[in-house]
């Protein structure tokens, strides 16, 4: 089994890259951006080798047509998947381990603005990343829950972030 988190990529952000533009070409004229989130995207920290993307589109009716081009990228659709107001899209590889995550919101969506935000606060406050994946490490190696162990760290992270973002300090 591999290891649930490996140490930062230099080739995730073109990893990244090359999904993005399959990934316009599949979305259409609904896409208005594509972004690299999650841990992936913040060089320096442990990531679990799966590259987040935040996908903005126009309209979700739009998207919802589109739905099997994605599919035929090796996608499988999973609706909300738990958040009102997303589209979720995970692919695996030929071996059946997971490599994308595709999260997918309307233009407008304070989503956005919260990942994108967290992202940005995690590259600008290099300090704050390295507890975020001194954290992730610890709950690798104690065996505990790792999505329930990290909700705390990033709820507040992320209120940081987004007043850190709002407050014009991220240059955004």
């Amino acid at each position: 089994m591999a290891p649930l988190v490996v140490p930062h990529n230099p080739e995730w952000a073109a990893a990244f890259a090359a999904e993005a533009r399959a990934l316009t070409g599949a979305m259409g004229e609904t896409c208005t951006g594509l972004h690299h989130i999650g841990s992936t995207a913040v060089p320096g920290i442990l990531a679990k080798p799966i590259i987040d993307i935040l996908g903005e589109v126009s309209s979700f009716e739009l998207l919802d047509g589109a739905t099997g081009c994605i599919e035929s990228l090796g996608y499988t659709a999973m609706g909300t998947f738990g958040i009102e107001g997303r589209r979720y899209f995970r692919k695996d590889d030929a071996q059946g381990h997971r490599t994308h995550h595709l999260h997918v919101f309307e233009a407008g969506s304070l989503h956005i603005e919260r990942h994108l935000a967290f992202r940005d606060y995690l590259r600008s406050h290099p300090e704050k990343a390295g507890e975020y994946s001194a954290l992730k490490e610890a709950l690798v190696d104690a065996g505990v829950a790792y999505q329930d162990g990290k909700d705390a760290f990033v709820k507040a992270a992320e209120a940081e972030a987004i007043n850190w973002r709002r407050s014009g300090a991220s240059g955004a």
